[in-house]
């Protein structure tokens, strides 16, 4: 389950990447307008995340349990969510598009090419709300091959749509950023129909899921499923906010700050799949166990899970760092924005670590185990208490350099290992959130 997880997140990564690396390589402005755009789809995503491990948490539980009518139910409550979302959010970046992308810059050249993407990539806000929730829904009986090959199909689209219209190969038009949101807008619809054909023809039989599935709300249900999902909703899109803010940060600092963050980012992006591939497969383990009510076992799959992630991140770090240079002489890009790019890398290559040590220990062991409320407690007070306030004072009030802000935005990667370490090893954190039938 642990490898195609990981291989998914890095070729669904890869298609950030690729339009990264195309854009790069068509102009410095394009990448930036993309990158800021960007970040409004990382929030969107980060809260779509939060409604999809909420259902693996209960899901995975009601499946150790072999109990699939609550699980079809919390899945459609899910659904219903993750649209409403999808809705607003294309709603407010419809209506006010350039007040959304002078957030993160007030260059014009940026502005101008970030309001070209932003009008075609706001369609994509719906499909990927459906494709999230049903492969939420599949991870949580342990399905996840579809969403690997799903990735894919993706990933070869979306490259061979922005060959040919990024830089207008083979007779098609020269459409530049407009080009890359086509390719991207075109890889989420080919998603959605593949998922739905296999959903209810292959998979579906094995959850008993039907449509008609999605027209009916148990209210006990969804109630149960909010009061756990909506701490994670507020504190992921929180953390998602906070990641946003470093392009604003960092893009209010320097010209080539925002455009060496988006490469930095991409790249480290990519390398942090393992981590999130680790953080799924953990929080499907450890659900499935409390749902069986084998604690026992929870707890020999948490100590023996920790060991894991730190030899990832060990690894992850490592591949990091020695991959930058190959791929930075791949860009476009100014040297100074270019050597800028090279030392946030280093940064981030140790970075790494830590991350890959407490993101799956506090997302997949704790919150896995239904302990969603600590690691909301956590993510409050490191992000909105200590990081975001040290990197104001350090890039506004000290004017520090962009890497020391850097240092100052990923700080909390590293201190929270101690909290994630103690309670997953001495604290009360497996919690039971199913219901009998």
């Amino acid at each position: 389950m642990y490898p195609l997880l990981v291989l998914q997140n890095v070729v669904t990564l890869s298609v950030n990447l690729a339009d990264n690396m195309m854009l790069g390589a068509y102009g410095e402005s394009a990448l930036s307008g993309a990158a800021a755009v960007n970040q409004i789809q990382f929030v969107y995503q980060c809260l779509l995340t939060a409604l999809g491990d909420g259902l693996v948490m209960f899901g995975s539980q009601y499946w150790g349990k072999k109990q699939l009518s609550p699980l079809r139910k919390i899945a459609a409550s899910a659904m219903h969510f993750g649209l409403l979302l999808s809705a607003v959010l294309f709603l407010l970046v419809s209506i006010f598009p350039i007040q959304a992308l002078r957030i993160f810059t007030t260059d014009s050249a940026i502005l101008e090419q970030g309001a070209q993407y932003l009008s075609i990539i706001r369609f994509t806000y719906l499909f990927f709300a459906i494709t999230q929730i049903l492969l939420a829904t599949l991870r949580s009986v342990e399905i996840v091959g579809i969403a690997f090959r799903l990735s894919c199909i993706a990933l070869l689209v979306n490259c061979s749509i922005n060959y040919l219209l990024i830089f207008g190969h083979f007779g098609f038009p020269q459409l530049g950023i407009r080009g890359a949101a086509i390719g991207t807008l075109t890889a989420r619809i080919l998603e959605v129909i593949v998922l739905l054909v296999y959903l209810f023809r292959s998979a579906g039989k094995k959850l008993g899921l039907h449509f008609s599935n999605y027209f009916h709300v148990d209210p006990v249900l969804t109630k149960d499923y909010l009061k756990t999902t909506a701490p994670m909703l507020v504190t992921n899109g929180l953390w998602g906010v906070n990641t946003a803010l470093q392009t604003v940060i960092l893009g209010h600092m320097t010209a080539a700050a925002i455009a060496a963050n988006s490469v930095a980012s991409t790249l480290y992006m990519l390398i942090k799949s393992t981590a999130v591939g680790a953080s799924s497969t953990a929080s499907v383990m450890i659900g499935k166990a409390v749902g069986s009510g084998d604690i026992p076992l929870t707890k020999h799959y948490s100590k023996l899970l920790q060991r894991l992630f730190l030899c990832i991140g060990v690894l992850s770090g490592i591949t990091l760092f020695f991959i930058r240079i190959p791929i930075l002489s791949i860009y476009d890009l100014q040297p100074a924005t270019k050597e800028m790019a090279n030392t946030f890398l280093i940064i981030l290559s140790v970075i790494c670590v830590g991350m890959t040590y407490q993101m799956p220990t506090n997302n997949g062991i704790i919150r896995g185990g239904g302990n969603a409320l600590f690691v909301v407690k956590m993510d409050l007070i490191s992000i909105w208490c200590i990081v975001l306030p040290l990197s104001f004072f350090m890039a506004f009030v000290m004017h520090a350099s962009p890497t020391v802000v850097v240092w100052c935005l990923n700080a909390d990667q590293i201190f929270k290992c101690v909290p994630a370490f103690l309670e997953s090893n001495y604290g009360n954190w497996i919690r039971k959130l199913t219901r009998d039938e």
